[in-house]
């Protein structure tokens, strides 16, 4: 079973051209569900034509046993369902066991969402802060005014080059899941906070000679990682003391729900956030229906 999960991994990666988060998961997923069906023996052979639904729905009361969250549970099937179909398709498999399993139903939640009002008073005390001039500061700013500027993943963030950003548009060209490209604006905020960070990446590229093209770095001039922009983003929020609930994802649910608050087309925000769906982008914005009248009776011709 080791060597078809490597092989559907590969496919993944150069067929699909999956994300590097998402054959990470898919791969943990299957491997995990591997050892399930190994039991005490975690070296013993695991063969996959004599897995059946039985096995599976076994695997996934292991794991509502552990009390694991249903939204890694529902990720985990649907790892194992795309690997079975794989096989199938590839005709290593006659039938698969996994197509009658049904999803577990999962509880919606909608995300805590800053206010206006809040994003604002956070952003200007971030940029109080950078009035120092400490190269890290002005860096942390750059990236806080872009995420909330844009409703960049931070993952994408993380990924972008210099070369990326049209100062003179104000816009950036961002790689999404599945490789997918996208242009996305910012605003002048956005523009002032990445300028001023500029020339303290330039010094920083000349004092480690990495040469990087990456757009954020770190001390040592390598790319800012995803977990890095993470850890500064917690940091911050607990010396400023606004919103202990807020995350990085947090600034990409305001940016959705701010737009929409202010009138803005729920399919053009579909389009920067880089959602397939446009179900998805719904789950990303909350808005009053008050809110929503207003908007209405002030565009719709007939209102």
């Amino acid at each position: 079973m080791d060597k078809l999960i490597e092989r559907y991994v590969e496919y993944l990666r150069y067929e699909r051209n999956a994300s590097p988060h998402t054959i990470r998961n898919y791969r943990s997923d299957l491997l995990q569900f591997r050892d399930f069906l190994a039991g005490e023996n975690k070296e013993a052979q695991v063969d996959i034509r004599a897995i059946d639904a039985h096995n599976i729905r076994g695997f996934l009361a292991f794991l509502f046993q552990k009390e694991e969250e249903k939204a890694s549970i529902a990720r985990k099937l649907a790892a194992i369902r795309a690997f079975f179909k794989f096989l199938s398709r590839e005709q290593l498999l006659e039938e698969n066991p996994a197509a009658a399993i049904s999803t577990p139903k999962l509880d919606k939640k909608l995300p805590r969402i800053m206010t206006e009002e809040e994003m604002n008073t956070f952003l200007d005390r971030v940029a109080q802060a950078a009035e120092v001039s400490d190269p890290v500061i002005l860096r942390d700013r750059a990236i806080m005014e872009l995420l909330y500027a844009s409703g960049l993943r931070v993952s994408e963030l993380a990924g972008l080059d210099l070369r990326h950003v049209n100062f003179g548009d104000a816009f950036v060209l961002v790689r999404g899941k599945g490789s997918k490209e996208r242009i996305v604006p910012f605003g002048s905020k956005a523009k002032a906070a990445l300028e001023g960070y500029l020339p303290f990446r330039e010094k920083l590229l000349r004092e480690t000679r990495t040469g990087s093209p990456a757009l954020f770095l770190n001390a040592r001039g390598q790319r800012l990682t995803t977990r890095s922009v993470d850890r500064l983003l917690k940091r911050y929020v607990k010396y400023i003391s606004l919103c202990p609930l807020i995350m990085p994802h947090s600034l990409r649910h305001a940016f959705a729900s701010h737009l929409l608050a202010e009138g803005a087309d729920l399919r053009a925000i579909q389009e920067m956030l880089g959602h397939k769906s446009l179900a998805t982008t719904q789950k990303y914005t909350q808005v009053s229906i008050k809110q929503l009248m207003e908007v209405y009776d002030k565009a719709h011709p007939k209102a």
